[in-house]
């Protein structure tokens, strides 16, 4: 400890005067005065008490663009006076006092703060305030931030990752712990608010613009309105789709339409946007009708016919022969080309029901013999 007093005043004037000799304990918050400022150190005028600190090298961290002459500045004692009778402070261990008193004050009032991360690994962000190490993550990003990959790739998601470095967020403190140094943030949950608000406003059949954020084998991720849906691969485009990375990319532009809505789960479709080639396709067909197609793929239940471009029809096995059919292999092959009666179309479903045994006369019925009566 260091107890200072003014090398002019007798110790038996001060102790008759009645002043107080102050003791300063190491780790003590002080606050005083710049008075000087040179290359690695700052002399800090403790006032009241006639003490000069000192804040030499990293304990200075980052003062030297904050502070200047005649500032007030809070501080940490650090040690005992050193052999030029000053006392040793830290900046940079109150600045984290100050940081922790901050945190506390926000995951109290619930208030949002401002943090920029510093580096990333697989499992989220690192953020360094003030040297309080302090986490984000990744179950705890907004869903515009949210690394969206296939099957959990740590290496990309590693590197969407780091794509958010030195990007500044807006989190909520749901975790923390000065003693343990533990200090949790979350994106999602600064967002609470705003979410609720516009599910509460969010009906089906709504149609919206919003972002790509995130590509996966199974669909397409769209974020709108604080909120974030999937357009499923079935609802991405009437045909057939393949791979959806074919129709969109990350940070695109796109109009969706709102079809689902289960709690925060929502479902989203790009197709329904879209005029249904299916829909103008089929005018051509009524029931009754008997046409032409190709046979494009045979199953246990019966054929798949190509009527054109956009439309298939069913030919069942029950609507293959009069005569009960086990196989429909042994009538058709894939390829070949085959005639048959429309019988039925469904618009809701978008199906076409076929028949060739409508154009094969039916078998004669064979008569019973009656058994003659004995008298």
């Amino acid at each position: 400890m260091a107890y200072s007093f003014d090398p002019n005043v007798d110790m038996n004037q001060l102790l008759e005067s009645g002043a107080d000799i102050k003791i300063y304990e190491p780790g003590e918050v002080v606050k005083g005065i710049v008075v000087g400022m040179f290359k690695k150190d700052i002399l800090v005028d403790l006032h009241d008490h006639k003490v000069t600190g000192v804040i030499k090298g990293k304990e200075a961290a980052g003062i030297f663009k904050e502070v200047e002459v005649g500032q007030e500045v809070m501080a940490i004692v650090m040690d005992d006076e050193n052999e030029d009778g000053e006392l040793m402070l830290s900046f940079r261990k109150a600045g984290q006092l100050r940081a922790w008193d901050k945190f506390y004050e926000a995951y109290e009032n619930q208030e949002l703060v401002e943090v920029m991360p510093t580096a990333a690994n697989k499992g989220g962000l690192l953020v360094d305030v003030s040297g309080i190490k302090a986490f984000l993550p990744v179950s705890q990003l907004a869903p515009e931030n949210y690394p969206r990959v296939d099957d959990s790739n740590a290496t990309k998601i590693l590197e969407k990752l780091q794509a958010l470095v030195a990007k500044k967020f807006q989190v909520r403190v749901i975790g923390i712990d000065k003693e343990l140094g533990k200090l949790i943030f979350s994106e999602r949950e600064a967002r609470v608010a705003q979410r609720k608000n516009a599910l509460k406003d969010l009906a089906v059949g709504t149609v919206v613009k919003g972002r790509v954020t995130g590509i996966v084998k199974f669909g397409i991720f769209v974020a709108f309105q604080e909120l974030e849906g999937l357009v499923h691969i079935s609802e991405i485009a009437w045909g057939h789709v393949k791979n959806p990375a074919d129709f969109s990319k990350v940070g695109d532009e796109v109009d969706i339409k709102v079809i689902g809505i289960d709690g925060e789960k929502i479902s989203l479709s790009m197709k329904q946007l879209q005029k249904d080639p299916w829909m103008a396709a089929v005018e051509e067909f009524t029931k009754g009708k008997v046409v032409k197609g190709t046979i494009n793929k045979v199953s246990d239940f019966g054929a798949f016919v190509t009527l054109n471009s956009d439309v298939n029809g069913l030919i069942h096995l029950s609507e293959i022969d009069h005569d009960l059919v086990t196989d429909p292999k042994e009538y058709f092959k894939e390829g070949e080309s085959v005639e048959a009666k429309v019988i039925d179309i469904d618009l809701k479903e978008r199906r076409i029901a076929l028949s060739v045994k409508a154009l094969k006369p039916a078998p004669e019925k064979k008569e019973e013999k009656k058994e003659e009566k004995t008298v």
